[in-house]
């Protein structure tokens, strides 16, 4: 397979993907709003990655267009919960995509403590041979869930997806205490956020 001419519309979809996404947090901004978008991020599965997980699920590589959704992510992070719930509606909304699936890991977490919202669009590219569909997953979580994430799948590459059980067992606990840290802080929300914001307008000031 020639895999740099495969992953090119993804690549390019994740490109294009992050600079729209990118554009509600500065539209937010700019009309002096709370945004529910603190960054975005991107990439397109490395190589290795694709192979390991296409002989792990047994999945043809002639079929990883279909079978893959993951070969294009894009990762939302909030600052709330709540904010997640208002990205993915955002999402939603929009007309230059089509909802394919969503998966709701707040709700209903996965066994290992992890916490995220899920949403698979199909997303046109225009190539030079014409428009190409590419399946995107679109993750969205706050901060916290993140860097439980981060360091989850960090310790899953170093013990080769066989994490010891007393890691395991530390892990969860660390997934419900970064839970814990996301219902206090909306607790106080309100008050984050009148202060980010007169922050915001005093750097404003400032500049001009």
């Amino acid at each position: 397979m020639e895999w740099e001419i495969f992953l090119a519309p993804y690549k390019q979809a994740v490109d294009e993907l992050k600079v729209k996404l990118r554009g509600y947090r500065e539209l937010y901004e700019v009309t002096s709003e709370n945004t529910p978008i603190e960054f975005v991020t991107g990439r397109v599965k490395p190589i290795p990655s694709i192979i390991e997980k296409a002989r792990r699920k047994r999945i043809p590589l002639t079929q990883l267009n279909t079978q893959m959704q993951d070969l294009a992510g894009i990762r939302v992070m909030c600052q709330f919960v709540d904010d997640i719930r208002r990205v993915v509606e955002l999402i939603r909304s929009r007309t230059d995509l089509i909802v394919v699936e969503e998966r709701d890991y707040i709700s209903e977490k996965k066994k290992s403590g992890y916490r995220s919202y899920h949403v698979v669009v199909q997303y046109p590219v225009q190539t030079v041979s014409g428009e190409k569909k590419i399946l995107v997953e679109i993750q969205v979580r706050t901060l916290a869930m993140n860097f439980w994430a981060t360091i989850e799948h960090s310790l899953n590459y170093k013990y080769n997806g066989k994490i010891p059980t007393d890691v395991k067992k530390r892990l969860l606990r660390a997934a419900e205490a970064a839970f814990r840290l996301d219902e206090e802080m909306s607790q106080i929300r309100d008050e984050i956020q009148v202060a980010q914001l007169r922050f915001n307008q005093k750097n404003s000031e400032q500049e001009s």
